[in-house]
Parts: C-alpha cells; sequence; structure tokens
C-alpha cells in the first residue's frame, strides 16, 4: 500500500459496517470485533497463515509468534532511521527456532521475535498493543515494536511495515512456538476532525455521567484522570488474598491451559489481622482489587501501569479490559481487577483499601457485535484473585 499519494480508499464497504463508515466520515475511537475483521478482508491486516477466529477478541486481535525469535542483550527501540531488523543485526542476535514444539525462554534474558502478522494501515488508522491477560500473569514482560519507532506498544498513523514483540520472562521460563499468542493490538479510527487526537480518555465528568447509567463499579466512584481502584487486602483469618511467585518454578508452556499444580509455582498470601502486606523489591504479586468492576458495551478500559502520584511500584502488565469484561448476570459489577504487581527498589507496604491502580476508559466507534464473556475464549470473567488460565486451584490434583 502507499500512503499518501493516491486518494485515500474507503475503509470498509457498506456490507461491512455500514453505509456511512467511510475513510472521512468513519466515527473516530477505538474499533472493536467486527471492524478489526472488517480489516482482514480489507488486507490491512495480512498473515501468511490464515487469521484464526479465536484471534479476534470483542475489541483486539491476538497477535501471534512467527517461526523464530532472536536472544539479544539488550532492550532496545530502532529509532526514527532504522528497521528492528537492522537494529537487531547490530547487536549480533542467537537465533532460536520456534517451530514444532518450540523452545524455552529464559527468564532473565530479552528476546525478539517477529509476529505473523504485518499491517498496512491507511492514515486515518494507529494501533496500540498491551500483553494479554495470562502473559501478564505468568510475569511476562512483553512489548510490540515496530520499524522506525520510538515508544513501545504504538504503532502510528499509517504504518505500513512488519510488527514484532520484545519477551523477556521475569519469574519463569517458559516455552513457546510459532503460533503461541502473548500480546495483542488495538486499532484506532482519527477522521478528518480529529487527525491530532492523542487523547481518547473519557474526563472524569464522562466516567461519572456513565455510571450513573450503569454502574462501573460496584461502590462510591473515586476519580482522579481515570476511575481510582484500591487493592483488596482485608479477610476472615487465614482467607487467601493473594499470591507471591516461587523463585525456582518450572518450565511453563504458555499453551498448556490447566496443565500445572498452583502449589508447585506460587506462595499464597493469607489476611492478616492489620489488612497489611509489605511487597519486597523485584518479587511478583498477584493480588486483586477490592471492588468489582464492568466494562459496558461501547467502552473499553486500559489501567495505568504506573502512576507516580500512587506509589513506586507496577499495578498491571496486562491492562486493557475488553467491552463486556464484568457484566453480571443482574448487569452489576461482577469481576474483581487482577494486579500484577513487582515493587521497585525498596520494600513497600500496602494496606487494605490503599488506592494502586487508575482505570483509563475510552469509547469504542462502535459497540462490539460480541462482548467479553460470550465465548470460551473468555478466560477471566467474574473473576475474584484469579491466577492465570495455566494453574490448577490449590489442592487440586
Amino acid at each position: 500500500m502507499t500512503i499518501g499519494r493516491d486518494p485515500p480508499p474507503q475503509l470498509f464497504d457498506d456490507a461491512e459496517v455500514g453505509a456511512d463508515d467511510s475513510y472521512f466520515t468513519a466515527p473516530y475511537g477505538m474499533f472493536a470485533r467486527q471492524k478489526i475483521k472488517a480489516m482482514v478482508r480489507r488486507k490491512l491486516i495480512l498473515a501468511k497463515r490464515a487469521i484464526e477466529e479465536d484471534q479476534f477478541q470483542p475489541a483486539s486481535l491476538d497477535l501471534r509468534l512467527g517461526k523464530e525469535a532472536f536472544r539479544v542483550r539488550a532492550s532496545f527501540l530502532p529509532g526514527r532511521g532504522r528497521t528492528v531488523m537492522e537494529q537487531l543485526d547490530s547487536l549480533n542476535p542467537e537465533r532460536v527456532s520456534l517451530a514444532g514444539d518450540g523452545a524455552v525462554l529464559e527468564k532473565g534474558i530479552v528476546y525478539i521475535a517477529p509476529l505473523a502478522e504485518r499491517l498496512e494501515l491507511p492514515p486515518s488508522l494507529s494501533g496500540a498493543a498491551n500483553p494479554k491477560s495470562s502473559t501478564g500473569r505468568l510475569d511476562i514482560f512483553t512489548r510490540l515494536i515496530v520499524d522506525r519507532s520510538e515508544a513501545f506498544d504504538d504503532v502510528p498513523l499509517g504504518y505500513d511495515g512488519p510488527l514484532y514483540a520484545e519477551i523477556s520472562p521475569r519469574s519463569f521460563s517458559v516455552r513457546v512456538r510459532e503460533g503461541s499468542k502473548l500480546n495483542q493490538i488495538r486499532f484506532r479510527n482519527r477522521n478528518s476532525k480529529h487527525k491530532g487526537l492523542v487523547d481518547f480518555a473519557l474526563t472524569d465528568e464522562d466516567i461519572k455521567a456513565r455510571h450513573a447509567q450503569i454502574a462501573l463499579v460496584d461502590g462510591a466512584l473515586d476519580l482522579r484522570d481515570g476511575l481510582i481502584l484500591r487493592v483488596g487486602l482485608g479477610g476472615s483469618p487465614g482467607q487467601i488474598v493473594g499470591y507471591r511467585a516461587q523463585k525456582n518454578g518450572d518450565v511453563i508452556d504458555v499453551d498448556r491451559p490447566g496443565a500445572y499444580a498452583a502449589e508447585e509455582f506460587w506462595e499464597p498470601i493469607r489476611a492478616r489481622a492489620d489488612g497489611r502486606l509489605v511487597l519486597d523489591p523485584e518479587q511478583f504479586y498477584i493480588l486483586a482489587s477490592r471492588e468489582k468492576m464492568q466494562i459496558p458495551a461501547d467502552l473499553a478500559a486500559e489501567m495505568a501501569p504506573i502512576d507516580p502520584a500512587i506509589g513506586e511500584f507496577r499495578v498491571h502488565y496486562a491492562g486493557f479490559f475488553d467491552p463486556g469484561f464484568g457484566h453480571g448476570p443482574d448487569g452489576r459489577p461482577s469481576a474483581r481487577a487482577v494486579l500484577e504487581v513487582r515493587s521497585r527498589d525498596v520494600p513497600f507496604l500496602l494496606e487494605d483499601g490503599q488506592p494502586v491502580g487508575r482505570l483509563v476508559y475510552e469509547k469504542l466507534a462502535d459497540k462490539a457485535d460480541e462482548l467479553y464473556g460470550a465465548t470460551a475464549v473468555s478466560n477471566y470473567q467474574g473473576q475474584g484473585l484469579k491466577l492465570s488460565k495455566h494453574f490448577r486451584a490449590f489442592g487440586a490434583a
């Protein structure tokens, strides 16, 4: 595709998404599943192997690893003047085949993996990426990189080129293979009036108005440039309120759900009378929000990964919530936000009810035609405190 020379094409024909949805008149905002499917049909998203149905999420597309990865000595961004492969060549990487049964990616090592999908976006579309929920809960640090980029997880307007994943397991070594899905991408449209728009977040007033229509959380709103979530550390004596990753767990195959005994990889954290927990530096924890939440059909949300005003710790690797997440059968919020927590530099004291995250909402261009929880791949609908899908419950055979 040639960008900027020919007249802009109509992105979607009338049968796909409606007569008004041309390049110039499409509403701005994040694309839902039906428009991502239309992007595939229009060859704005390409892959040598057909894109599979289970890659389509309500407002995002799961990305697949390609046939190989490269072990590198350091993370990098290519910068404006280089492609990812040019930068890789300068680092003398070690090639790792992901064919067949794949390969083990060792914890503490950085890998760069070309992805199976590539993009040919028109000037109105950009992309943003994040790890999948299961990836974050395994403490796999994963970021998207594109050619000539100066930012991770960002795909600029009109990008035409390949996609790459930076992968760095932190707590456990993991086995991956060609076709494994570690991260996902979502797409934003800007029409002619919003070409320079960079902030799609709903204002606090917008959030307040939406909460009046449908409860976003099961308690009072606490707003500060987004919805503040608080950690849940209270409970009856002995109740499990979190998990701490063990340092010497076995290799985890990312494509084997339900295959591992939780007690071999995680140490339960039980409620204390004082509702406190001291985070040790560079330890990884799974905790949960005290609030239950839900995402309406025409919104998506993202957890701000680090908010210096809240504390020097990361609370979410995979901070994207699809429309429909947490929607209970009675229309009330039903799911807690699971927090993937890593303290930085110094021990940090958490107390029950302490603010730990900021949820930022964004409007979809159109309502999703299928919501989170409607299919078998919605692993975390209605969740409380929950490990990744790879682990059986404590004590389960």
